[in-house]
Protein backbone atom coordinates (compact mmCIF):
# COMPACT_ATOMS: atom_id res chain seq x y z
CA UNK A 1 0.00 0.00 0.00
CA UNK A 2 1.73 3.45 -0.81
CA UNK A 3 0.35 5.37 1.82
CA UNK A 4 2.12 2.81 4.29
CA UNK A 5 5.23 2.68 2.14
CA UNK A 6 5.37 5.93 1.19
CA UNK A 7 5.31 3.96 -2.64
CA UNK A 8 9.42 3.46 -3.01
CA UNK A 9 9.62 1.44 0.03
CA UNK A 10 10.37 4.15 2.37
CA UNK A 11 7.09 4.83 4.80
CA UNK A 12 5.11 7.61 4.78
CA UNK A 13 5.63 9.86 8.29
CA UNK A 14 1.69 10.76 8.63
CA UNK A 15 -0.06 7.50 6.95
CA UNK A 16 -3.36 8.11 5.95
CA UNK A 17 -7.00 6.07 5.06
CA UNK A 18 -10.09 6.48 3.40
CA UNK A 19 -9.35 10.15 2.47
CA UNK A 20 -7.77 10.20 -0.69
CA UNK A 21 -10.82 12.07 -2.65
CA UNK A 22 -10.53 14.48 0.00
CA UNK A 23 -6.65 14.81 -0.66
CA UNK A 24 -7.58 14.86 -4.53
CA UNK A 25 -10.04 18.18 -3.94
CA UNK A 26 -7.29 19.92 -2.18
CA UNK A 27 -4.63 19.10 -4.77
CA UNK A 28 -7.25 20.37 -7.41
CA UNK A 29 -8.10 23.50 -5.52
CA UNK A 30 -4.52 24.25 -5.58
CA UNK A 31 -4.20 23.79 -9.11
CA UNK A 32 -6.83 26.14 -10.10
CA UNK A 33 -4.01 29.02 -8.53
CA UNK A 34 -7.34 30.06 -6.76
CA UNK A 35 -6.61 28.45 -3.50
CA UNK A 36 -9.37 29.33 -0.65
CA UNK A 37 -7.35 31.10 2.43
CA UNK A 38 -9.39 28.65 5.02
CA UNK A 39 -10.41 25.06 4.92
CA UNK A 40 -13.40 23.59 7.03
CA UNK A 41 -12.65 20.27 8.00
CA UNK A 42 -15.58 18.45 9.05
CA UNK A 43 -16.21 14.88 10.17
CA UNK A 44 -16.78 12.53 13.40
CA UNK A 45 -13.88 12.87 15.68
CA UNK A 46 -11.19 10.17 15.19
CA UNK A 47 -11.65 9.96 11.53
CA UNK A 48 -7.94 11.87 10.66
CA UNK A 49 -9.26 15.16 9.88
CA UNK A 50 -6.21 16.44 12.03
CA UNK A 51 -3.64 14.06 10.18
CA UNK A 52 -4.98 15.38 7.05
CA UNK A 53 -4.47 18.86 7.88
CA UNK A 54 -0.63 18.32 9.10
CA UNK A 55 -0.11 16.55 5.71
CA UNK A 56 -1.16 19.24 3.42
CA UNK A 57 0.50 21.53 5.79
CA UNK A 58 3.76 19.98 5.19
CA UNK A 59 2.65 19.47 1.50
CA UNK A 60 1.97 23.17 1.10
CA UNK A 61 5.01 24.02 2.61
CA UNK A 62 7.37 21.89 0.54
CA UNK A 63 7.17 18.41 1.91
CA UNK A 64 7.21 15.48 -0.94
CA UNK A 65 6.21 12.00 -1.35
CA UNK A 66 6.23 9.83 -4.74
CA UNK A 67 4.66 10.98 -7.60
CA UNK A 68 1.43 8.09 -6.58
CA UNK A 69 1.34 10.06 -2.87
CA UNK A 70 2.87 13.10 -2.87
CA UNK A 71 1.09 14.02 0.60
CA UNK A 72 3.11 10.85 1.65
CA UNK A 73 6.15 12.13 2.92
CA UNK A 74 8.52 10.38 5.27
CA UNK A 75 9.87 11.41 8.11
CA UNK A 76 13.40 12.16 7.16
CA UNK A 77 11.75 14.91 4.79
CA UNK A 78 13.25 17.82 5.27
CA UNK A 79 10.16 19.66 5.66
CA UNK A 80 8.22 17.02 7.54
CA UNK A 81 10.29 16.45 10.03
CA UNK A 82 10.29 20.45 11.02
CA UNK A 83 6.75 20.47 10.75
CA UNK A 84 6.08 17.36 12.96
CA UNK A 85 8.69 18.63 15.82
CA UNK A 86 6.97 22.07 15.50
CA UNK A 87 9.66 23.88 14.05
CA UNK A 88 8.34 24.95 11.07
CA UNK A 89 8.30 29.19 11.25
CA UNK A 90 5.94 29.20 8.79
CA UNK A 91 3.15 26.29 10.59
CA UNK A 92 1.35 27.07 13.60
CA UNK A 93 -1.01 24.50 14.94
CA UNK A 94 -3.74 25.59 17.71
CA UNK A 95 -4.70 23.36 20.31
CA UNK A 96 -5.85 23.28 24.34
CA UNK A 97 -3.08 24.49 26.82
CA UNK A 98 -2.00 22.91 29.97
CA UNK A 99 -3.03 24.43 33.14
CA UNK A 100 -0.96 25.10 36.35
CA UNK A 101 -1.70 21.76 37.44
CA UNK A 102 -0.74 20.29 34.00
CA UNK A 103 -3.99 19.34 33.14
CA UNK A 104 -6.11 20.48 29.74
CA UNK A 105 -7.67 23.54 29.70
CA UNK A 106 -11.16 23.40 29.26
CA UNK A 107 -10.86 26.04 25.96
CA UNK A 108 -8.92 27.47 23.48
CA UNK A 109 -8.41 30.59 24.96
CA UNK A 110 -8.60 34.00 23.49
CA UNK A 111 -5.25 35.26 24.49
CA UNK A 112 -4.07 31.73 21.92
CA UNK A 113 -6.51 33.29 19.56
CA UNK A 114 -4.62 36.77 19.12
CA UNK A 115 -0.81 35.12 19.13
CA UNK A 116 -2.34 32.78 16.34
CA UNK A 117 -3.56 35.96 14.46
CA UNK A 118 -0.71 37.75 15.52
CA UNK A 119 1.60 35.29 12.89
CA UNK A 120 -0.75 35.53 10.09
CA UNK A 121 0.79 39.28 10.10
CA UNK A 122 4.07 38.55 9.29
CA UNK A 123 5.64 37.34 6.14
CA UNK A 124 6.19 33.95 5.31
CA UNK A 125 9.77 33.38 6.59
CA UNK A 126 10.75 31.13 4.03
CA UNK A 127 9.14 32.94 1.35
CA UNK A 128 6.38 30.44 0.81
CA UNK A 129 3.10 29.75 2.68
CA UNK A 130 1.84 30.83 5.99
CA UNK A 131 -0.14 27.55 7.54
CA UNK A 132 -2.12 27.78 10.58
CA UNK A 133 -3.68 24.51 12.10
CA UNK A 134 -6.91 25.04 14.26
CA UNK A 135 -7.83 21.91 16.41
CA UNK A 136 -10.34 21.98 17.05
CA UNK A 137 -13.34 24.49 16.72
CA UNK A 138 -15.24 22.62 19.05
CA UNK A 139 -13.04 24.06 21.89
CA UNK A 140 -13.15 27.43 21.04
CA UNK A 141 -15.20 29.00 23.65
CA UNK A 142 -17.37 32.55 22.34
CA UNK A 143 -14.52 34.81 22.84
CA UNK A 144 -12.01 33.00 21.05
CA UNK A 145 -14.44 31.67 18.02
CA UNK A 146 -14.79 35.93 17.86
CA UNK A 147 -11.90 36.93 17.62
CA UNK A 148 -10.86 34.15 14.83
CA UNK A 149 -12.88 35.49 12.24
CA UNK A 150 -10.43 38.76 12.37
CA UNK A 151 -8.12 36.65 10.02
CA UNK A 152 -10.85 35.23 8.06
CA UNK A 153 -13.06 38.46 7.90
CA UNK A 154 -9.33 40.20 6.40
CA UNK A 155 -7.17 37.08 5.09
CA UNK A 156 -3.30 37.97 4.37
CA UNK A 157 -1.85 36.82 1.08
CA UNK A 158 -0.45 33.25 0.82
CA UNK A 159 -1.36 32.13 4.22
CA UNK A 160 -3.89 28.97 4.57
CA UNK A 161 -5.80 28.17 7.81
CA UNK A 162 -7.15 24.61 8.79
CA UNK A 163 -10.31 24.98 11.10
CA UNK A 164 -10.64 20.77 12.24
CA UNK A 165 -14.60 20.32 13.28
CA UNK A 166 -15.85 17.56 15.17
CA UNK A 167 -19.33 18.58 15.26
CA UNK A 168 -19.90 18.78 19.15
CA UNK A 169 -20.69 22.08 19.18
CA UNK A 170 -22.94 24.30 16.12
CA UNK A 171 -19.94 26.71 14.39
CA UNK A 172 -20.44 30.32 14.29
CA UNK A 173 -22.58 30.87 10.51
CA UNK A 174 -19.90 34.16 10.33
CA UNK A 175 -17.12 31.04 10.38
CA UNK A 176 -18.91 28.63 7.85
CA UNK A 177 -19.41 31.50 5.49
CA UNK A 178 -15.88 32.56 4.89
CA UNK A 179 -14.47 28.63 5.12
CA UNK A 180 -14.58 25.61 2.04
CA UNK A 181 -16.14 22.94 3.99
CA UNK A 182 -14.36 19.93 2.99
CA UNK A 183 -16.52 16.77 5.15
CA UNK A 184 -14.21 13.82 5.70
CA UNK A 185 -16.29 10.41 6.33
CA UNK A 186 -15.76 7.58 8.56
CA UNK A 187 -13.75 4.86 7.35
CA UNK A 188 -14.52 2.10 5.85
CA UNK A 189 -13.79 -1.57 7.78
CA UNK A 190 -10.78 -2.55 5.18
CA UNK A 191 -9.83 0.91 5.32
CA UNK A 192 -10.20 1.11 9.19
CA UNK A 193 -8.43 -2.54 9.66
CA UNK A 194 -5.49 -1.29 7.36
CA UNK A 195 -5.20 2.13 9.82
CA UNK A 196 -5.49 0.30 12.96
CA UNK A 197 -2.89 -2.97 12.08
CA UNK A 198 -0.22 0.37 11.25
CA UNK A 199 -1.04 1.31 14.66
CA UNK A 200 -0.24 -2.11 15.77
CA UNK A 201 -3.85 -2.42 17.85
CA UNK A 202 -6.74 -4.65 16.40
CA UNK A 203 -9.50 -3.26 17.50
CA UNK A 204 -13.20 -4.56 17.91
CA UNK A 205 -16.08 -5.59 15.48
CA UNK A 206 -17.29 -2.06 17.42
CA UNK A 207 -14.41 -0.38 16.76
CA UNK A 208 -14.58 -1.46 12.53
CA UNK A 209 -18.10 -0.26 11.89
CA UNK A 210 -17.41 2.80 13.21
CA UNK A 211 -14.24 3.38 10.81
CA UNK A 212 -12.83 5.93 13.67
CA UNK A 213 -9.17 5.14 14.34
CA UNK A 214 -8.12 7.61 16.15
CA UNK A 215 -10.69 6.95 18.74
CA UNK A 216 -10.15 3.25 18.91
CA UNK A 217 -7.33 4.03 19.84
CA UNK A 218 -7.86 7.21 22.25
CA UNK A 219 -11.30 5.22 23.65
CA UNK A 220 -8.83 1.65 24.12
CA UNK A 221 -9.10 1.35 28.13
CA UNK A 222 -11.68 -0.87 29.57
CA UNK A 223 -13.47 1.52 31.22
CA UNK A 224 -14.39 3.57 27.97
CA UNK A 225 -15.33 0.77 26.46
CA UNK A 226 -18.21 0.30 29.16
CA UNK A 227 -19.44 3.70 28.77
CA UNK A 228 -19.33 3.01 24.97
CA UNK A 229 -21.50 0.18 25.72
CA UNK A 230 -23.95 2.11 28.01
CA UNK A 231 -24.33 4.39 25.58
CA UNK A 232 -25.59 2.08 22.64
CA UNK A 233 -27.75 0.68 25.02
CA UNK A 234 -29.17 3.06 26.11
CA UNK A 235 -29.87 4.72 22.80
CA UNK A 236 -31.80 1.60 22.10
CA UNK A 237 -34.06 1.45 25.21
CA UNK A 238 -35.03 4.74 24.26
CA UNK A 239 -37.73 6.67 24.63
CA UNK A 240 -38.68 4.59 28.03
CA UNK A 241 -35.22 3.49 29.39
CA UNK A 242 -35.91 1.44 32.61
CA UNK A 243 -34.06 2.51 35.63
CA UNK A 244 -31.63 -0.05 35.51
CA UNK A 245 -30.47 0.87 32.09
CA UNK A 246 -30.47 4.72 33.33
CA UNK A 247 -28.11 4.07 36.26
CA UNK A 248 -25.48 1.89 34.57
CA UNK A 249 -25.42 4.70 31.46
CA UNK A 250 -24.87 7.00 34.56
CA UNK A 251 -22.08 4.99 36.58
CA UNK A 252 -20.56 4.29 33.47
CA UNK A 253 -20.30 7.51 31.91
CA UNK A 254 -19.54 9.12 35.23
CA UNK A 255 -16.37 7.61 35.87
CA UNK A 256 -14.38 10.70 34.98
CA UNK A 257 -13.92 13.45 31.65
CA UNK A 258 -12.68 10.36 29.50
CA UNK A 259 -15.50 8.11 29.96
CA UNK A 260 -17.64 10.67 29.49
CA UNK A 261 -16.38 11.85 26.45
CA UNK A 262 -16.62 8.17 24.91
CA UNK A 263 -20.13 7.67 26.16
CA UNK A 264 -21.32 11.63 24.51
CA UNK A 265 -19.26 10.73 21.21
CA UNK A 266 -21.26 7.37 21.32
CA UNK A 267 -24.35 9.04 21.68
CA UNK A 268 -23.82 11.44 19.10
CA UNK A 269 -22.51 9.17 16.34
CA UNK A 270 -26.28 7.60 16.45
CA UNK A 271 -28.43 10.33 17.02
CA UNK A 272 -26.55 11.92 13.98
CA UNK A 273 -26.90 8.04 11.63
CA UNK A 274 -30.59 8.22 12.34
CA UNK A 275 -30.53 11.60 11.64
CA UNK A 276 -30.02 10.74 8.03
CA UNK A 277 -32.97 8.72 7.65
CA UNK A 278 -35.10 10.52 9.68
CA UNK A 279 -34.35 14.62 9.36
CA UNK A 280 -36.84 15.35 12.34
CA UNK A 281 -34.01 13.56 14.79
CA UNK A 282 -31.61 16.29 13.85
CA UNK A 283 -33.33 18.79 16.19
CA UNK A 284 -32.56 15.74 19.05
CA UNK A 285 -28.54 15.63 17.71
CA UNK A 286 -28.55 19.85 18.29
CA UNK A 287 -30.27 19.41 21.99
CA UNK A 288 -27.68 16.71 22.84
CA UNK A 289 -24.99 18.90 21.46
CA UNK A 290 -26.28 21.87 23.29
CA UNK A 291 -26.99 20.18 26.76
CA UNK A 292 -23.16 18.31 26.56
CA UNK A 293 -21.99 21.83 25.56
CA UNK A 294 -23.87 23.67 28.49
CA UNK A 295 -21.96 20.75 30.98
CA UNK A 296 -18.52 21.81 29.73
CA UNK A 297 -19.87 25.34 30.10
CA UNK A 298 -20.81 24.92 33.81
CA UNK A 299 -17.58 22.82 34.37
CA UNK A 300 -20.00 19.70 35.57
CA UNK A 301 -18.31 16.44 36.82
CA UNK A 302 -18.38 13.88 34.66
CA UNK A 303 -21.19 12.42 36.42
CA UNK A 304 -23.16 15.47 36.66
CA UNK A 305 -22.75 16.06 32.95
CA UNK A 306 -23.90 12.57 32.35
CA UNK A 307 -27.17 12.72 34.02
CA UNK A 308 -27.73 15.98 32.31
CA UNK A 309 -27.22 14.46 28.86
CA UNK A 310 -29.34 11.47 29.66
CA UNK A 311 -31.75 13.30 31.21
CA UNK A 312 -32.21 15.51 28.12
CA UNK A 313 -32.47 12.48 25.80
CA UNK A 314 -35.05 10.92 27.43
CA UNK A 315 -37.00 14.18 27.53
CA UNK A 316 -36.40 14.84 23.66
CA UNK A 317 -36.91 11.18 22.83
CA UNK A 318 -40.64 11.07 24.39
CA UNK A 319 -41.60 13.90 22.21
CA UNK A 320 -40.92 12.01 19.48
Amino acid sequence: DPRKTGGKGVSAALPLYGHDAAEIAFRDAFATGRMHHAWLLEGPSGIGKARFAMRAAAWLLGARGPDQAPFDAPADDPVMSRCLSGGHPDLRTLTRELNDKGKLKQDISIDQIRTFNEFFTYRPALGGWRVGIVDALDELNRSSANGILKTLEEPPRAAIMFLINHGSRPVLPTIRSRCRTLRLSALTEDDMRQALSQAGFEGTAGDLEHGRPGLALERASEACRIATNAARTLMKALPRPNDAVVTRAIQAAGTDRETFAAFRDEVLTRLAEGAVDEPARARTWLNAVELAGEADELNMDAEQSAAKLISGLISGAGRH
